[in-house]
């Protein structure tokens, strides 16, 4: 039986079927696969200030980037999106890992899901989470930035591409406080030996291919008492001079001008790094006192509000359709093919079942007239998002824009939420369409006609 229904045995039956198709057509929506996917488990935001990155939001990204001193990568995510929360712990460890090329090139995040960044994300043409932007130092001009596509996001991998991408700098825009990372002539450092100096000099030697030479001196460049350079490993008599039989190594010259090969456990960079940070009279530079980080404040408990979990409340399925609508669909740019098959199923669904306000129910019934009136094969989504907006001005047609979560609320602000008013407008649904078997006929052939014919 269907329970607290009060229908007979036949439309029971066939409110049970139709809810079962209902449940098909919303689960072929892409963006409610992919996020309801991650929605069981999210202790605390994906980000603070406690972590070594900056967080940047609407208001600080443009100032930020412009005529910056360093190059940044920055990740737009979104704090519903699962794959960003699982490669969370991969981009702090990646920004402790570089915590010190700061000078050079800066970590940022930006969550997409936040209200107050849909406009900057759309702006920047963000359709995907998550995406990854690399951003040159010194650019006075707007700009959207390099995105990475590659399949390979290991920790390793995005760092040697930051290497790469310091060095698709020129001259002009090279970032202020970023040392240089070209190999060093093997005659220059020859003429080193038995000189005297203030500092020490560690010359990295490797072959051409190798990494560990410009990571150690981004590692090094916030220490002073040291310069880093490398040498390349194709000079054979410059090898055998300085007695190197293993790549990579490390040849130090001392400020009394005695020099020697490094001795290290192991050929990696962190053992050279290590190394060389504890050399006497080697120590970090002092901060500045006022750093230029910029944060947005931690992850803050929202003001709770009472509410009765055996009730629904309006503003969280409102809340749902209003970030779907204009968050979600926002990733793409136009709808085609099987795409917009499944947004017209979608909005034929809930503009017959959606139990809302009269204003709410209008917008729907007049995007779902306007979408089965155009003989298009794709429609751009901004002019899905002007109907939305009801930019043509029809009188009692409004959607909020404002995220208010009753039912949905979560103790942080990025828990709960959007995946939480998703599940509830699909069980709201499910049931109207036991309650109202006949909601659907004649709209959605696809959908209802089986049904209607095997009840």
């Amino acid at each position: 039986m269907c329970p607290h229904i009060h229908v007979d045995m036949a439309n029971c039956a066939l409110g049970f079927r139709l809810a079962l198709r209902l449940s098909t057509v919303l689960w072929s929506i892409k963006s409610i696969l992919v996020l309801l996917l991650f929605s069981r488990t999210q202790a605390t935001r994906l980000y603070s200030s406690e972590d070594p990155l900056t967080i940047l939001t609407s208001h600080t990204l443009k100032e930020t980037l412009h005529n910056s001193s360093s190059a940044w990568l920055v990740q737009f995510y979104s704090s519903w999106c699962g794959h960003c929360i699982q490669y969370s712990p991969t981009w702090k460890a990646l920004a402790g890992d570089v915590k010190d090329w700061e000078q050079a090139i800066r970590i940022g995040v930006l969550d997409c899901a936040h209200e107050k960044n849909f406009d900057i994300c759309r702006e920047f043409g963000i359709h995907f989470y998550p995406t990854f932007r690399y951003f040159k130092a010194l650019s006075s001009t707007f700009d959207v930035g390099k995105t990475y596509r590659g399949p390979d996001r290991e920790l390793q991998t995005v760092r040697q591409l930051m290497v790469n991408f310091l060095q698709n700098h020129t001259r002009e825009d090279w970032p202020v406080g970023c040392p240089p990372l070209e190999p060093t002539r093997s005659e220059n450092i020859l003429s080193l030996l038995g000189q005297k100096s203030e500092l020490y000099t560690a010359i990295i030697i490797e072959d051409e291919d190798s990494y560990v030479g410009r990571e150690v001196i981004l590692d090094l460049m916030v220490y002073e008492g040291l310069r880093v350079t490398r040498a390349l490993s194709s000079d054979r008599a410059f090898l055998e001079n300085l007695g190197v039989k293993a790549l990579p190594s490390v040849y130090l010259l001392h400020p009394n001008g005695s020099h020697s090969l490094v001795d290290v456990q192991k050929r990696l960079r962190f053992f050279f790094s290590s190394y060389l940070k504890l050399l006497p009279a080697v120590h970090r530079k002092q901060a500045k006192s006022a750093h230029d980080l910029v944060h947005a404040g931690p992850g803050v408990a929202e003001v709770w509000k009472e509410f009765d979990k055996s009730k629904v409340y309006m503003a969280d399925l409102e809340s749902g359709l209003h970030y779907l609508l204009r968050v979600e669909l926002a990733s793409h740019q136009t709808l085609e093919g099987e795409e917009l098959k499944t947004f017209k199923d979608f909005v034929t669904v809930v503009a017959k079942l959606f139990p809302g306000r009269p204003s709410v129910v209008k917008l729907l019934e007049t995007l779902l007239e306007w979408l089965v009136s155009l003989p298009l094969e794709r429609i751009p989504y901004n002019a899905i998002l002007d109907l939305v907006n009801n930019k043509m001005r029809i009188s009692g047609l409004f959607l909020s824009d404002r995220l208010q979560w009753v039912g949905c609320q979560g103790s942080l602000p990025e828990l709960r939420g959007y995946p939480c008013s998703l599940w509830t407008l699909f069980h709201t649904l499910t049931v109207q369409a036991a309650q109202r078997p006949d909601a659907l006929a004649n709209t959605v052939p696809d959908l209802a006609a089986p049904l209607l014919e095997r009840a």
